[in-house]
């Protein structure tokens, strides 16, 4: 089950359960749109996968309990700057190449 981590892991702002600018990796590295775009480049910089929209998980119990009320997101921040240097090092080697064929 997602953790849905509270805050964006390289510039710290806030992405609530329901947000949409949240975006993740396989891995659930946590990161938001304008960090995925403008900075990383669609690169993870924990994995070198892609991003794709954090799901969100329903506020009110439509069925089995299976809500954010049962099964509320994590208050654990994982915040850790990326080095943009060092990434865009990294990246610049497999960002042309599409996420699935990485």
């Amino acid at each position: 089950m997602l953790e849905i981590r509270p805050t964006c892991e390289h510039c710290n702002i806030e992405l609530p359960p329901n947000s949409r600018d949240a975006m993740i990796c396989t891995y659930e590295c946590t990161f938001c749109k304008q960090c995925v775009d403008d900075v990383l480049e669609n690169v993870c910089p924990n994995c070198g996968g892609g991003f794709c929209s954090r799901p969100i998980r329903p506020i009110n119990n439509l069925k089995d309990n299976n809500y954010l009320g049962n099964n509320p997101a994590t208050s654990i921040i994982t915040h850790k700057a990326v080095d943009i240097k060092e990434h865009k090092a990294f990246s610049c080697k497999i960002k042309s190449t599409p996420p699935y064929e990485r």
